[in-house]
């Protein structure tokens, strides 16, 4: 009975993610558009599209290959295992030693991967161009995430997440610049992995600027479908992983009751939904940058993961 109760806890949390996903970007794009004095979509429109694009049929182009019609599926599932993996409501799940911050880089990392493969297999020049954008960004986007791995895993001397957030939950922890760092950084990271403003306005389709939307114009029908879900997915993960490490609190231990669970549920709509909100304003505060200064950008984010990690290292007496 215990595997069997460990099953369905873990299936619950694939499903939690799964049907979460839409409703984050749509309460995104709500505080947006009220912050703009707009009316907006409604709050369930992603599901609506994502259900609409289901039924839609399928257009591929002539010179598509195999990798072009596997490479959704391949990203999605590479997405979603990413996502169902972080602690959301409960720590200590079945699936939990699995649950690595270098593991769940690598599949993001090979998400990426395919998507960047599959925006150059049909040679359109905007696959080209989104996919040359694309793997610039990952150069430093992925370098800062592992010094950002690095920095957490000298604190909790684990890069497992419950373990991290175990120990930022404990009274050892105090006021540590390494966090604060690591906080900012995995912040600006999260911002250019998912394509927000100010590196990539996700509610435009302008060829001089889109990344992410320049890859998958060639899609439709339940491919783009599939797609636009591993991208609200992304999207979840990175507030997942940002509120497991940093803001670990109501997330219920290995063996509590239901009513820890059903806290730890709550606990992480609300920071969903505060997490929303400040997406929200940081978008509408700000104007998308040049593609040009992106680097200088990320470079900042690998600057306070190695300069956090330095810190720790030295205070440490790990240079003596």
């Amino acid at each position: 009975m215990g595997l069997i109760r460990d099953l369905a806890i873990q299936g619950v949390q694939m499903l939690l993610v799964l049907a979460l996903a839409p409703l984050l970007t749509g309460w995104v794009r709500k505080v947006k558009a009220r912050l703009t004095r707009r009316r907006g979509p409604p709050l369930l429109q992603p599901y609506r599209d994502l259900w609409r694009l289901m039924r839609k049929e399928v257009v591929l182009a002539e010179n598509a290959s195999w990798l072009f019609r596997a490479a959704p599926y391949l990203i999605f599932a590479a997405t979603w295992v990413a996502a169902a993996l972080a602690p959301t409501f409960a720590t200590g799940l079945m699936f939990s030693w699995s649950a690595d911050l270098i593991a769940i880089t690598a599949l993001l990392g090979s998400a990426r991967f395919f998507l960047a493969l599959a925006g150059m297999d049909v040679g359109t020049s905007f696959g080209g161009i989104g996919s040359s954008r694309e793997v610039m960004i990952a150069s430093l986007a992925e370098p800062a995430m592992i010094m950002i791995v690095f920095s957490l895993a000298l604190l909790a001397h684990s890069t497992q997440l419950s373990t991290i957030a175990a120990y930022t939950l404990s009274s050892n922890v105090g006021l540590r610049v390494t966090l604060a760092m690591a906080l900012v950084a995995i912040l600006m990271v999260a911002v250019a992995e998912n394509g927000r403003i100010p590196i990539d306005n996700p509610s435009t389709h302008l060829e001089l600027t889109m990344v992410h939307e320049a890859m998958i114009l060639e899609y439709s029908g339940r491919h783009l479908a599939v797609l636009e879900l591993a991208n609200f997915l992304k999207l979840l993960l990175y507030v997942s992983l940002i509120a497991c490490v940093f803001v670990p609190w109501g997330l219920a231990p290995v063996g509590s009751g239901a009513l820890a669970a059903l806290i730890g549920l709550g606990a992480y709509v609300g920071k969903l939904a505060v997490g929303g909100v400040l997406l929200g304003v940081f978008e509408t505060s700000l104007a998308k940058m040049r593609v040009f200064r992106v680097p200088d950008y990320l470079g900042a984010a690998l600057m306070l993961g190695l300069l956090g990690a330095l810190l720790l290292f030295v205070s440490r007496g790990g240079l003596r």
